[in-house]
């Protein structure tokens, strides 16, 4: 069993209503950490704290179209 976080984690004002699709982050100094809410003793995915700030920013921009 993992030690408990001491990060301080948040989920999304678009995450879905009913509970299953939503990730957390965290933000270090230097990264964006990414974990599944539902498994929160589980791994986490770490990013570069500027790419995770680019690729949310490119979100809202709509920068980020299906093709």
């Amino acid at each position: 069993m993992s030690a408990p976080s001491t990060h301080q984690w948040f989920k999304s004002s678009y995450s879905g209503g009913s509970g299953t699709e939503c990730v957390e982050c965290a933000y270090t100094s230097d990264e964006a950490l990414i974990r599944d809410s539902k498994d929160q003793s589980g791994s986490s995915l770490a990013v570069r704290r500027q790419a995770w700030l680019a690729f949310t920013q490119a979100l809202q921009d709509g920068g980020m179209a299906q093709h």
